[in-house]
């Protein structure tokens, strides 16, 4: 469903991107590639070596969630003979600070997680960055938006099923008149087109999912409007790059990826494997988060030895069958991804949700009120 033939992609090639549609030389490019990564789970990555990475943001000191998701993480790569990528998402100035960067590495070493590189910063890829989005710009595939966040919240703006809103595509279609008057009030972010086009790929552990990215998304930011680069643009640079084959990451992260595909597929890049996991929750049932200061890493550290935690974390990922004193080099002879549950689905569209059965493994969330003791 949602596969676009042949047929298609050659009505497009004779568009340009002004308004609705991609420029050739970009849309069969990126057709091609897609045709790949609807297997890219199982095919595309087996001839290379493996690497995996560690992608934290230093905002704050990492929370029970973070810590799950890079145990995992490292145990896929290791148990593969992979190597290990630490990359800090510090694009945000406002946020992510060098006291952050170094905690977040002090405590993944105190589990025991260590990686085969010099740790890489995302502030000083910006280069990169910068030459990825002059491709795009050059090729007709992005244009300046000056929708305030109020304008783009309205309640009169399209919503997924889920209530996230999908940006309406105003600003796709100013005159450029309307641009220079706008201009003089307001530094504009800078949006991708996206095409009215189904994107499909198969998970590691969720399955098969797929979103239209026209009615599910909407041209997404690349560059907002205080010249930082956006995370999608940054971190499919930064993975292609770097050769990273396989990314492992919480579920919240699911309707990223056939954006993400999508740039890569822009950008000649070849995608990792995908894995995303299932979140850990608070006793409230609310999403772990550093801002509420959730069993975070200073907490956890007081409580238990890094053999104790790792044993909890590997008992809920299904690798063991109690609770016990273990290391991650212990388990990374013996990790199977057969065994972690899957997750409920948080698919953005009713397809996602009631799609054709193996669509998706449903499976109990964790909670973290159920495993971590008072």
């Amino acid at each position: 469903m949602g596969q676009a033939g042949a047929g298609e992609r050659h009505l497009w090639a004779g568009k340009r991107a002004a308004g609705a549609f991609l420029p050739g030389r970009f849309m069969v490019q990126w057709g091609k590639r897609m045709e790949e990564g609807r297997t890219l789970s199982n095919t595309t990555t087996q001839d290379r070596p493996v690497c995996g990475r560690f992608a934290p943001s230093p905002s704050g000191r990492m929370h029970l969630g973070n810590l799950w998701s890079a145990l995992l993480a490292w145990l896929a790569a290791r148990s593969r003979g992979g190597r290990m990528v630490l990359r800090l998402e510090d694009l945000d100035p406002d946020r992510c600070t060098q006291t952050w960067c170094d905690q977040v590495m002090r405590d993944l070493e105190w589990l025991g997680l260590d990686w085969d590189n010099e740790p890489v910063y995302q502030s000083r890829r910006t280069d990169a960055y910068r030459a990825a989005f002059a491709r795009l710009e050059e090729a007709g595939l992005i244009y300046p938006c000056y929708c305030t966040r109020a304008e783009r919240l309205a309640a009169s703006a399209p919503h997924r099923s889920d209530g996230q809103v999908v940006y309406s595509g105003k600003c796709r279609h100013l005159t450029e008149e309307e641009r220079a008057r706008l201009a003089q009030t307001r530094c504009p972010a800078w949006r991708l087109i996206v095409p009215d086009q189904e994107i499909s790929f198969t998970d590691g552990l969720q399955g098969t999912y797929r979103e239209n990215l026209l009615r599910d998304c909407g041209d997404f930011i690349l560059r907002r409007s205080d010249g930082v680069y956006a995370y999608q643009l940054a971190v499919v640079c930064d993975d292609g790059d770097m050769g990273i084959t396989q990314v492992v990451r919480g579920r919240d992260l699911l309707d990223s990826t056939p954006r993400q595909l999508y740039l890569y597929g822009l950008l000649g890049l070849t995608p990792p494997e995908f894995y995303h996991v299932p979140l850990l929750l608070a006793p409230d049932g609310r999403r772990l988060s550093k801002r509420e200061h959730d069993l975070d890493m200073g907490a956890l550290r007081e409580r238990f030895t890094p053999a104790e935690l790792t044993g909890r974390l590997a008992f809920w990922a299904g690798q063991t069958d109690r609770p016990e004193l273990v290391t991650p080099a212990e388990l990374a002879g013996c990790f199977e991804w057969k065994n972690v549950p899957g997750g409920i689905s948080l698919g953005s569209s009713s397809k996602n949700r009631k799609g054709r059965a193996g669509v998706f493994r449903p499976a109990p969330l964790l909670c973290a009120a159920r495993v971590i003791p008072a």
